[in-house]
């Protein structure tokens, strides 16, 4: 009877085991993208450095980029791009951009470097990514920061 209950406490959990799988969990979060910095250039066209975040528990490729952006309270124009950036999981990594802003933005970054002031910004609009063996998706992103003078360097903003 002893041998019986042994044998199928063992049973029950060779199959409780195989069941849990590798015990990876894989976790697909939104991503995140934001302004690392903002290099204006001596023909007036942006420099921006992209900070691509990825929350997920898997590595994830970063397939496009459509964001408008805007800084104070002008609209700058759309940020667009195809990175085509592999990131793993709950990493990040950065894509330099060239991006050729409105007037009227130019002269609120001017200003903000001028008078060495915090320049807000907004992005809005989405990423589309590609989780580790699955189909492209496209994530809403609707950020809100702040980018600061840097002292020494003329022209950018972190």
């Amino acid at each position: 009877m002893m041998r019986r209950w042994s044998l199928a406490v063992l049973i029950v959990a060779a199959a409780f085991l195989a069941g849990c799988g590798d015990g990876r969990v894989r976790r697909v979060s939104d991503p995140a993208a934001s302004i690392q910095q903002l290099t204006v250039n001596a023909d007036g066209r942006w420099s921006v450095d992209l900070r691509l975040q990825n929350y997920s528990s898997i590595p994830m490729r970063f397939d496009t980029v459509t964001l408008a952006v805007q800084v104070g309270e002008q609209d700058a124009g759309t940020l667009q791009a195809t990175p085509g950036l592999s990131i793993g999981p709950e990493s990040a990594d950065v894509v330099t951009l060239p991006f050729a802003p409105s007037s009227a933005a130019r002269i609120v970054v001017a200003d903000s470097l001028a008078g060495r002031r915090p320049l807000p910004y907004t992005l809005k609009g989405s990423v589309g990514a590609t989780p580790e063996e699955a189909k492209l998706r496209n994530f809403d992103v609707d950020t809100r920061n702040t980018l600061n003078p840097v002292p020494g360097l003329d022209g950018v903003l972190r």
